[in-house]
């Protein structure tokens, strides 16, 4: 038999399992992800750093 341990879960944790029940935490946190992706994919190839194939 497997027996599970409890570990204290972190504050940060609780509080970001809360937060994703939120659509609107979730859609925005989409969009941060979306625009620092956009804004490093700008800055690559403006370095001249862009992949040739």
């Amino acid at each position: 038999m497997i027996s599970k341990t409890k570990t204290a879960i972190s504050p940060r944790i609780l509080e970001l399992k809360e937060k994703i029940k939120d659509e609107r935490y979730v859609q925005g946190a989409i969009q941060r992800i979306a625009l620092v992706l956009s804004n490093k994919l700008i800055e690559v190839k403006d370095n001249g750093n862009e992949r040739q194939y």
